[in-house]
This record gives structure tokens, C-alpha cells and sequence, in this order.
């Protein structure tokens, strides 16, 4: 499992963002949804700051998880900075 953080490219991104990286993000979104119906994708989603965007994955390996993050349209695009930290899960309700 790997937990993947991608930040935003300036403090006030939401309220800044242009049209074209408005497009950027939809696509961003999209690809989210596609690695979810792959069951590669966990879960997903902004802080409610807005400082960064998580995602966890469940992939075979590391490079698996920084395939899917450097493959990721906003990542492509250079509006988002990516950071993959591998991540054991420790305790989780209904399972312990």
C-alpha cells in the first residue's frame, strides 16, 4: 500500500486556478475515478485546507504506485508536486 500526496502550486490555487488548469484538474479527477474502477485506488481526496490532495493506492510494488502517480494529468502537467511514501496499515476499524 502507498500513500501518495500531491501539493498545489501556490497558497490560494482554488481561487487563482486558470481555465486551463481548471481542465487540468477535471482530467485529474477523472483519472482518479479510472484507478478506483481499477481497484487500484483506495481512497482519494483534498485536505479541507486545501494544501495538498492524498491518495491511497494498493499496488504489487512501489514503482507500480509512482507509475500511477507520475501518470497522473496534473503530475504531467507540472501543476502538482508528487510525494510516495509506502505505508503499512497498523489497525483498522472492523478488522482488529
Amino acid at each position: 500500500m502507498q500513500f501518495l500526496i500531491i501539493k498545489r502550486p501556490r497558497e490560494n490555487f482554488i481561487e487563482t486556478m486558470t481555465e486551463q488548469e481548471a481542465e487540468i484538474i477535471s482530467r485529474h479527477f477523472v483519472y482518479l475515478q479510472e484507478m478506483l474502477k481499477e481497484g487500484k485506488l483506495i481512497i482519494a481526496g483534498p485536505v479541507t485546507t486545501g494544501e495538498f490532495g492524498l491518495s491511497i493506492v494498493e499496488t504489487e510494488s512501489e514503482e507500480e504506485a509512482r507509475e500511477i502517480m507520475n501518470n497522473d494529468p496534473a503530475v504531467v502537467s507540472g501543476i502538482m508536486t508528487p510525494t510516495i511514501y509506502p505505508y503499512r496499515v497498523s489497525l483498522l476499524r472492523g478488522r482488529d
